[in-house]
């Protein structure tokens, strides 16, 4: 994983071993990479420092902010971990395989509060380096479950009496007349361009859609994800 906030996250949040902490030589000093090598210290996690050009052929991402992590990988629950939260609130994407949008939504997963989420096995981005950089370390934070398929876990996720709703641009219900935000829900992401998939459409107990005021449109997913999980936040704090 590469980025300050993402390796400073790693450290605090200690849901996995960091193996080795990875400095480009030559870096300002700053109050979080202070954090950094303090966490670090106390974890008895090793800190190597590079040269900029070593740094920069480890690195996968375009910008590291000069500071990458080696950890363990994410830990993963089941999809009935999930659901036995006392008032789940699940996010599920649907094929959204641009690593940035994977990201920013877990990043907004964890701002607003959701406890959970599902990612399919194939047809989707994996938790890469850009994720967690993209996630300022949110996917410490956020429990994450992986399906075989969507329409199965949607089924799944039905019989538990938890409503799956499908955020989709032609959602006959305006996302803001959503009544179910604060009951069991899970929200569906559909991919970049071609939304949801005709079978997860079609098994969703609702589809909404955002009200859009200018000239554009839809919003980008990982923003539209954003704006629906707040409206999820905001409702639960208001019933």
């Amino acid at each position: 994983m590469e980025g300050r906030h993402a390796v400073r996250e790693l450290l605090l949040a200690g849901t996995r071993k960091a193996n080795e902490i990875v400095v480009s030589a030559g870096l300002d000093s700053a109050p979080i990479l202070e954090d950094i090598f303090e966490l670090a210290a106390e974890s008895k996690v090793p800190v190597r420092e590079l040269g900029r050009g070593a740094f920069d052929a480890l690195s996968d991402t375009d910008s590291a902010q000069g500071v990458l992590a080696e950890a363990a990988p994410l830990p993963t629950v089941e999809l009935e971990d999930l659901m036995s939260d006392t008032l789940p609130f699940l996010v599920m994407v649907d094929g959204v395989t641009d690593p940035h949008n994977l990201g920013a939504i877990f990043r907004s997963a964890d701002a607003a509060g959701a406890t959970g989420i599902v990612l399919p096995k194939h047809r989707s981005a994996r938790i890469t380096a850009t994720v967690t950089k993209t996630a300022a370390g949110s996917v410490e934070h956020v429990a994450i479950a992986t399906v075989g398929g969507v329409p199965a876990a949607i089924s799944q996720l039905q019989a538990a009496k938890i409503w799956v709703v499908g955020l989709d641009e032609a959602g006959t219900r305006p996302l803001f007349d959503l009544h179910l935000a604060d009951e069991p829900i899970c929200l569906v992401l559909g991919a970049e361009g071609p939304g949801l998939s005709r079978l997860v459409r079609e098994r969703c107990d609702e589809l909404v859609s955002i009200p859009m005021q200018g000239a554009v449109a839809s919003l980008n997913v990982s923003a539209a994800a954003a704006v629906a999980m707040f409206e999820v936040t905001r409702r639960r704090q208001n019933a």
